[in-house]
């Protein structure tokens, strides 16, 4: 990454006010439905494979939260590892296809107490995929987490409602847990998202009260899509929230 990235990469707080879009839930699930996701990565990503031992940090048997989830594939790659896996995605065509391409049979239930969501889950037990919307999470339905890869969820979360979703994700963190965030880095001026602009300012205005912030790596990642999203800079940017003791 040139030096040129990295300071163009610390724009100030104010322009977040430049992205004001609201994305609704069915446009999500219309990018599903007609295959517009970019978004989703069909290898591992490099920044978990290299940070995986700070995510699990000695421990086993984990279980590891991806919200927002998709279909991303190092679900089935951790849960080989031996961990649990849960994650949350409003659109059943995405988990579906999650267990068909990697050929895992699954079961379906409804989730109690709340309308229209269900769960699938593959027949082993250690993948569980809860299609409704986050926010009808809660510790009581899912339980509380070892560890967290937040990969392309609070990028994509309307900035309106960052704070509710901050909460929510601390209330089902236990108080061990690893939290590994991925945020985006580029001119909000020029890209109204999502994926959304999320300086380490806000960062750390959502999580600072009740969590430890440490800046892991970041990474230029700038291709063709963004350059015709008309940036000329696109970076990613790795932390590790861990509770204050």
């Amino acid at each position: 990454m040139d030096g040129a990235a990295k300071g163009r990469g610390a724009a100030g707080s104010a322009d977040i006010g430049a992205q004001e879009r609201v994305v609704a839930e069915q446009e999500w699930l219309q990018r599903w439905e007609t295959g517009k996701i970019g978004f989703h990565k069909e290898q591992r990503h490099p920044l978990l494979q290299k940070y995986l031992d700070i995510l699990l940090n000695g421990r086993s048997g984990l279980r590891i939260f991806f919200p927002l989830c998709g279909k991303a594939v190092e679900m089935k790659w951790l849960a080989d590892m031996g961990h649990r896996v849960i994650g949350v995605e409003i659109s059943e065509q995405a988990l579906k296809e999650f267990f068909a391409e990697h050929s895992l049979p699954y079961r379906e239930e409804p989730v109690p107490g709340t309308s229209g969501a269900k769960m699938l889950q593959s027949m082993s037990g250690n993948i569980s995929l809860y299609c409704c919307s986050i926010y009808d999470l809660s510790s009581a339905i899912v339980g509380k987490f070892d560890g967290v890869w937040d990969r392309g969820a609070l990028v994509a979360v309307n900035p309106c409602d960052r704070q509710r979703y901050a909460s929510l994700m601390i209330s089902l963190m236990e108080k061990s847990s690893s939290y590994l965030l991925v945020t985006v880095l580029y001119d909000p001026n020029k890209h109204k998202g999502p994926p959304f602009y999320v300086p380490e300012s806000e960062i750390k205005s959502l999580y600072g009260n009740q969590c430890e912030i440490k800046c892991l790596q970041k990474v230029n990642d700038f291709s063709d899509r963004h350059r015709e999203w008309g940036l000329d800079y696109f970076l990613e940017v790795l932390y590790i929230l861990k509770f204050v003791p």
